[in-house]
């Protein structure tokens, strides 16, 4: 005879079943996610994505007009999110997957009266340094190799404009040669710079 057999019901079963869902999600594998695919319209241009700020924020490069010589090609922060089923693909096979999309969202160096105006740097509570303005642009980067299987690695860059929100609602490619040359011959790992961001290196090493 089973002795200590404890029976629930009602909320604390309902307690229990959630606990148990909860612990197999943060543990199940990773590789099972699937990459959302980008959404595009009837005449191929590519829809911009809803909510890509609450993807997986990978960092934030900077490359100031100020250590350029006044002319930084971008200038701008770009905050870049991955959308997170190719987030976690990448994380378990240190590769891109079909579908995955890339957002960079472009944000302006903070201006004000605490504000060199020679060197673009600010003086806040924190230090002297580079602050987030306002919202500039935003760009994406889908690598697809059945629909675009004449580009190189089926990567595809986009741009819904590079002014304030609201964006563009849709955007075409990029020519080739525009995008493409330029992170194959420097991005470390399949078209993608993820020499600058220290969370796609962590995910590679399995961190």
């Amino acid at each position: 005879m089973r002795q200590n057999l404890h029976r629930f019901s009602g909320p604390a079963a309902l307690s229990l079943a959630l606990c148990a869902a909860v612990t197999y999600g943060a543990f199940a594998p990773a590789q099972s996610q699937q990459a959302a695919s980008a959404e595009f319209n009837d005449t191929g241009a590519v829809l911009r994505p809803e909510g890509y700020r609450q993807w997986v924020f990978v960092g934030t490069p900077l490359t100031p007009n100020a250590l350029n010589g006044g002319e930084a090609p971008f200038p701008e922060f770009h905050n870049v999110y991955v959308e997170p089923g190719a987030y976690a693909s990448f994380a378990a096979t240190g590769e891109w997957p079909n579908g995955t999309q890339i957002a960079k969202e472009l944000v302006l160096v903070r201006e004000g009266d605490s504000c060199d105006d020679d060197n673009g740097s600010c003086a806040e509570v924190s230090g002297v340094g580079y602050f987030q303005g306002e919202f500039a642009g935003l760009e994406l980067a889908v690598k697809d190799t059945d629909r675009f299987p004449d580009e190189p690695g089926g990567w595809v860059y986009y741009s819904f404009g590079h002014s304030a929100p609201p964006y563009a609602e849709t955007a075409a490619a990029f020519p080739t040669d525009a995008c493409n040359a330029c992170h194959e011959a420097a991005a470390d790992t399949d078209f993608v710079f993820t020499q600058f961001y220290p969370v796609l290196r962590a995910a590679m090493a399995g961190n």
